[in-house]
């Protein structure tokens, strides 16, 4: 089969401001003393605080701040959805344009990289408690760095090869290039943290850990795919997003002709797959949803990065079969209004409808006396939603050994 090589590609948002534009951007800030972007991060990076300090030419200074609050500050410069969080709350949209938050961000950490600098440091003195993360996803990330700059002793167990769970494993390097996932994860080793990769956690060893840790945090991740009960769906070429993501970083890009592709999902992980099989030569690409355009889930900056790509959009239609023989060769749409029915050709369907929890993940509970975060709570939210429950999980933590 012919190989397709992911292009060498950097969109515009991965380029990070240089000290003049930033100076520029950071002196655009109303300095407010009750900062609403502040209160907008679920995760507490607090931005007013970080846009003063690069404002005053303290850029060190701002990348302190952050990674004192978001122990995956650089990720978040790139990932999260700032113009729906704190950039929405920016009291500058009531004027012309909110602060361009997620550049500020990015530019600190950019510095911080460059410099070599540590802002965190191991804790002199140990409490003699010892916590275990189960899973080395962002929740779970984020609960080890607050407990280990208090002195505790953590061990992250994870069964991938290398820490940072989905942002690793799934988001594309397009989005979040691996220098900058290692980035964050080489702050967690100089706290001291203990990685523990390529291990499962079973429901049998769970017991045990519970009782050679003082407690344990479950960070479990939605590895699992949602399906679609379509006629078909067993047919060679049709694949979870879930897969073809991981597969596409695993081999570095390199994957099978994938031909004609129709993605199903209006969602942010629909986005990836869409942008991933351009950038892997895919022929003809379709992305179809149910929802009303402005309405699917996807982020607006990556539906227009997809857009900007020339993969078209197909709103307000649902699948209804997968036709082949053996092997998908076409997609039966019906409009979810009108009733009317379209077939697009397709060699590779992906389907991108959502992840869920395996069952082992989905049987551990709150009530078994552990700790829990990240997507076990909030069903696969952000990024920055996993860090908040991964440092208020540490908080709880800190609380119960005080008694």
């Amino acid at each position: 089969m012919e190989q397709r090589t992911i292009m060498e590609y950097e969109p515009e948002q991965l380029e990070p401001y240089d000290f003049r534009r930033a100076m520029e951007e950071a002196s655009r800030c109303l300095l407010c003393e009750d900062a609403p972007c502040t209160k907008g991060c679920p995760a507490g990076t607090d931005p007013a605080k970080f846009i003063r300090s690069i404002r005053f030419k303290n850029t060190s200074g701002a990348a302190e701040t952050i990674r004192e609050n978001n122990i995956l500050g650089a990720s978040c410069a790139l990932i999260c959805p700032q113009e729906r969080l704190c950039q929405a709350a920016c009291s500058r949209c009531g004027i012309d344009r909110p602060i361009e938050i997620k550049k500020l961000q990015q530019f600190a950490m950019e510095h911080e990289r460059k410099s070599g600098r540590t802002y965190l440091n191991k804790a002199k003195t140990y409490t003699g408690k010892r916590v275990a993360c189960i899973g080395a996803g962002p929740a779970s990330l984020a609960c080890a760095a607050e407990l280990a700059k208090q002195g505790v002793e953590v061990t992250i167990y994870d069964e991938h090869e290398e820490a940072g769970g989905m942002l690793r494993y799934l988001i594309p390097p397009y989005r979040l290039p691996e220098q900058v996932i290692n980035q964050d994860i080489d702050q967690l080793v100089k706290l001291g943290v203990h990685f523990e990769l390529n291990h499962h956690v079973s429901t049998e060893e769970l017991e045990t850990l519970k009782a050679e840790f003082d407690q344990v945090f479950i960070g479990a991740g939605m590895w699992e795919s949602k399906t679609l009960p379509i006629p078909g769906l067993t047919l060679d070429g049709v694949v979870m997003a879930i897969n073809f993501l991981n597969e596409a970083k695993k081999n570095h890009g390199q994957i099978d002709r994938l031909g004609s592709v129709v993605i199903i999902g209006g969602g942010d992980v629909a986005m990836d797959c869409a942008a991933t099989s351009k950038l892997l030569g895919a022929e003809n690409i379709y992305d179809v949803f149910i929802e009303a355009l402005d309405e699917a889930p996807a982020v607006q900056s990556e539906k227009e990065f997809v857009f900007k790509l020339g993969v078209p959009m197909i709103s307000e239609f649902k699948p209804v079969e997968f036709i082949g023989n053996g092997k998908v060769e076409r997609v039966r749409f019906e409009h979810i209004k009108n009733g009317s029915t379209m077939e697009i050709v397709a060699d590779t369907v992906i389907l991108a409808v959502g992840q869920k929890l395996c069952d082992v993940a989905k049987s551990w509970t709150e009530e078994d006396g552990l700790f829990i975060g990240g997507d076990m709570v909030n069903g696969g939210d952000t990024v920055v939603r996993a860090v908040k429950e991964g440092k208020e999980a540490a908080a709880k933590i800190i609380e119960s050994f005080r008694g």
